[in-house]
C-alpha cells in the first residue's frame, strides 16, 4: 500500500463559490461579514428607535423592544436560576436575536438583487462558520459562568457521582457546540434549499407555504439555540449537578 500524503486536501473543499477578503495572511469570508453587518445594523436601528423617547405607556417599537426584554429575562431566569441570570441576560439575549434576525432575514430579504464578484449573500446562520462561532462562544461561557463562580470546584462535576464518568464528561464537552452549530447550520440550510428549488420548479404559489413554514422552524431554532445555550449555563453555576 502506498503511505498516506501527509496533507490531505479535504480542508480545501467547498460548497459554491464564496467572496473572500484577503488581509495580509488572514483569509476573511466577506460574505458571511456583510450579512451580519445588515442583521447587526438592523438591530441597532430597532433599540435606536424603541427607545429613543420613552413613554410610561410604551407603545409601537418600545412596546416590542419591552415583550422582547421580558421573553429574554423569563427564559434567562428559568434556565440559569434566580442568583446568576441578570449577569447573563445580555449574552443570552444577544444570541436569540442574532439568530432569530438572521434566520428571518435569509427567508425575507432578497439577497440575490445584491450582485457580489463572487458568491451571493445569504443568512448568516446559514453559513457553518457563523453557527460554529456562535457554539464555540457558547462554551467559552459556561466554562466561564462556571470557573468564576466555582473556581477549580467546577471540575468535581467531571468526576461525579464517579470517575468512570470523566471521559464521557469530556466527550459530552466536545458533543454540545458541534450539536449547536450543526442543528442549527441544518435547519436553516435546509430551508433555504426547499424554497429555491419550489421556487424554480413551481414558482409564486408553490413556494409560499415552505416560506411560511420556514420563517416558524426559524423562529423555533433561534429559541432552541438560546435555550440551550442558558441551560449550559445554569448547568455550569448550579451548586448541584443533575
Amino acid at each position: 500500500m502506498a503511505p498516506l500524503p501527509l496533507t490531505l486536501p479535504f480542508a480545501e473543499l467547498e460548497v459554491g463559490q464564496h467572496l473572500y477578503w484577503q488581509l495580509g495572511n488572514l483569509k476573511i469570508h466577506g460574505q458571511v461579514f456583510l450579512s451580519s453587518w445588515v442583521v447587526i445594523g438592523a438591530l441597532l436601528a430597532l433599540v435606536v428607535v424603541g427607545t429613543r423617547k420613552l413613554e410610561r405607556d410604551p407603545r409601537g417599537t418600545q412596546n416590542l423592544l419591552e415583550f422582547l426584554w421580558d421573553y429574554i429575562r423569563d427564559l434567562s431566569r428559568e434556565q440559569i436560576g434566580e442568583k446568576a441570570y441578570r449577569d447573563w441576560m445580555p449574552f443570552i439575549g444577544t444570541l436569540f436575536l442574532f439568530i432569530f434576525v438572521s434566520n428571518w432575514g435569509g427567508a425575507l430579504v432578497p439577497w440575490k438583487l445584491i450582485h457580489l464578484p463572487s458568491g451571493e449573500l445569504g443568512a448568516p446562520t446559514a453559513d457553518i462558520n457563523t453557527t460554529i462561532a456562535l457554539a464555540l462562544l457558547v462554551s467559552l461561557a459556561y466554562f466561564y459562568a462556571g470557573l468564576s463562580r466555582k473556581g477549580l470546584r467546577y471540575f468535581e462535576y467531571y468526576v461525579e457521582p464517579t470517575p468512570i464518568m470523566l471521559p464521557f464528561k469530556i466527550v459530552e464537552d466536545f458533543t454540545k457546540p458541534l450539536s449547536l452549530s450543526f442543528r442549527l447550520f441544518g435547519n436553516i440550510l435546509a430551508d433555504e434549499l426547499v424554497v429555491a428549488v419550489l421556487a424554480f420548479l413551481v414558482p409564486l404559489v408553490v413556494p409560499l407555504p415552505a416560506m411560511f413554514l420556514g420563517l416558524f422552524t426559524s423562529a423555533i431554532q433561534a429559541l432552541i439555540f438560546a435555550t440551550l445555550a442558558a441551560y449550559y449555563i445554569g448547568e455550569a453555576v448550579h451548586e448541584e449537578h443533575h
